[in-house]
């Protein structure tokens, strides 16, 4: 496993799976091989562009998700089960690579600020994440829970996994899109 990858993401050490961990982790090392960005502008840029002047940093947001997710789905597991059960291990994986597309949807701009890449201009992040992670082996359940974690998943019938992440997302990023 990539130094960079496992220092950005200690929480690959929660998925007891390890080859869904080798894989998450293979995914992002992918994505940091054909980014423009490194792992120091990840703790730097915003998360989102959709949010003028946002100063939450990439990484501080998808730690959050990541999270947030494995909390919920464990208190989903308590109160729900056995009449509905969220898989840990792809909750997390999940969490972890629902945002992996945007280093290569983001660029730096002419005055370092961080803009649409060409790659950014015709694919959002969902597609370019799926399509990193199924290269680098991430099961279909796992990559689900990227290609609908977005308003792109609105389109498809969600796993519980896929929810909770899509939730966790929306929860953190909604209140930034729509201030009070």
């Amino acid at each position: 496993m990539n130094a960079d990858v496992l220092e950005l993401w200690p929480e690959l050490e929660w998925i007891e799976d390890a080859d869904l961990r080798e894989a998450t982790a293979r995914t992002w090392e992918l994505a940091l091989e054909r980014s423009p960005l490194t792992p120091d502008d990840l703790e730097r840029i915003p998360f989102t562009l959709l949010v003028p002047d946002c100063q939450v940093t990439f990484m501080a947001h998808k730690r959050l998700v990541v999270h947030l997710s494995r909390d919920a789905a464990l208190q989903m597991n308590k109160f729900l089960a056995p009449d509905l059960h969220c898989d840990l291990d792809t909750v997390i994986a999940g969490a972890i690579l629902a945002d992996v597309g945007k280093l290569l949807e983001y660029a730096h701009g002419d005055s370092g600020e961080t803009v649409k890449s060409d790659t950014g201009k015709y694919l959002r992040h969902p597609f370019t994440g799926v399509g990193l992670a199924m290269e680098a082996g991430v099961p279909d359940r796992v990559a689900h829970i990227i290609a609908a974690h977005a308003g792109e998943g609105d389109m498809v019938k969600r796993s519980p996994e896929a929810y909770v992440v899509h939730h966790a997302d929306f929860m953190t990023f909604l209140p930034f899109k729509h201030r009070f």
